[in-house]
């Protein structure tokens, strides 16, 4: 989950890292009162969770609190890379002597996190790795002791810094470090980070993309992405509500089953067979009556879905509720699109004994049910 760049900073404030002064506003009025509170040269900058908004023109500054109103009304009447903007932060606008570039991600290939930096900030990183990669700085950390102040200081040192500079930026870095251990974050970043002309250091722009797996821990954040998701359809948000794995795609073959392996394996099986899945869905393990029958509804609630493939392999998911809860959701939808089941393991012969008192039919195997599916919606008009 991405924050956006006005939460990140609320958060490197409490851990004390250095941001710039700004007020979020919602509207052009809000944005000019934002200004006159400043009461200083500033920048306005759209809040999206999108790369690259500078380029773009969410970026842009104002000398005066018409201007601050102008350019907030340019900004808000406008996309940035295709994302509406819902609100802009006014920024203090910052001089710099340099930028740099620094971030800690999860380095999942070397299983560690890595602590990546650049004397040149404000641009690409990928730029400058291409352009000239040995300005790239990259320290792994171990994952037993986690970041040392000794290795803050030797990131901070191969910046280019000496005397209280290396002790000043090393403080951030160990900052930025704790602020990703403690909000379970895959990436925290600031780019640039930039030095003013008095030598001090200030995260001028900040991004944290925290782990999706983690909100439970996060209630704050969690409660937000159950409502608002720039990326994320209405069915996919429905999905998330209902604490289901949903993601829409764009063919006809509706999927469900439980276990996201075997859910990809489907989509691979309908693949093979020449079809195009329309979504992923993922009901888990030992899914009950009502979780199946909620995803039954979200799937059924595509308009492109022209079949239904249900792949159930029984473990801790029992294939008699299974079979219950199609017939429950069948009867409370008026369900008439037809259905592929495919149930093996526990209880599945009671699950196919309710499913063939219903004139369903189920399956053994899924080569079979997926070239079933494919072979339906290919004559579905």
């Amino acid at each position: 989950m991405k924050l956006f760049e006005y939460e990140a900073k609320e958060i490197a404030r409490r851990y004390s890292v250095p941001v710039p002064t700004g007020i979020v506003a919602s509207s052009p009025e809000e944005a000019k009162a934002a200004f006159e509170r400043l009461n200083q040269p500033s920048m306005i900058k759209a809040q999206v969770l999108v790369a690259g908004r500078g380029k773009a023109g969410g970026i842009k500054p104002a000398s005066t609190s018409d201007a601050a109103f102008e350019v907030a009304k340019s900004i808000f009447s406008s996309l940035i890379k295709g994302e509406k903007v819902a609100k802009v932060l006014v920024e203090q606008c910052l001089t710099s002597r340099r930028e740099l570039y620094v971030s800690i991600v999860v380095d999942r290939s070397s299983r560690c996190y890595t602590i990546l930096c650049s004397t040149e900030g404000g641009v690409d990183i990928e730029q400058v790795a291409d352009r000239s990669p040995e300005k790239i700085i990259s320290y792994k950390v171990d994952q037993l002791t986690n970041l040392q102040e000794f290795e803050s200081r030797i990131v901070a040192s191969r910046l280019d810094c000496h005397g209280k500079q290396i002790i000043e930026l090393a403080r951030i870095i160990s900052r930025l470090f704790q602020i990703l251990l403690d909000y379970d974050a895959e990436l925290v970043e600031s780019n640039p980070l930039i030095e003013t002309q008095s030598g001090e250091f200030i995260a001028a722009d900040l991004r944290i993309l925290l782990d999706d797996n983690s909100l439970y821990r996060h209630p704050e954040f969690l409660a937000r992405m159950k409502t608002f998701e720039p990326d994320m359809t209405s069915l996919e948000i429905k999905g998330r509500e209902k604490n289901l794995a949903y993601v829409e795609l764009d063919g006809d073959v509706g999927i469900i089953g439980n276990g996201a392996g075997l859910v990809m394996a489907t989509l691979d099986m309908i693949l093979d067979c020449k079809g195009k899945a329309a979504n992923f869905c993922d009901v888990g393990g030992g899914a009950d009556q009502e979780r199946t029958a909620a995803a039954l509804e979200i799937v059924l609630a595509n308009p492109k879905v022209k079949v239904l493939l249900i792949n159930i392999m029984g473990g801790i998911t029992k294939c008699d509720d299974v079979a219950r809860a199609i017939l429950d959701i069948q009867k409370r939808m008026g369900i008439s699109k037809p259905m592929v089941i495919r149930l093996v393991g526990t209880n599945e012969q009671e699950g196919r004994r309710i499913l063939n008192a219903a004139n369903i039919p189920s399956l053994n195997s899924m080569e079979e049910a997926a070239a079933k599916s494919v072979e339906i919606a290919s004559k579905v008009k």
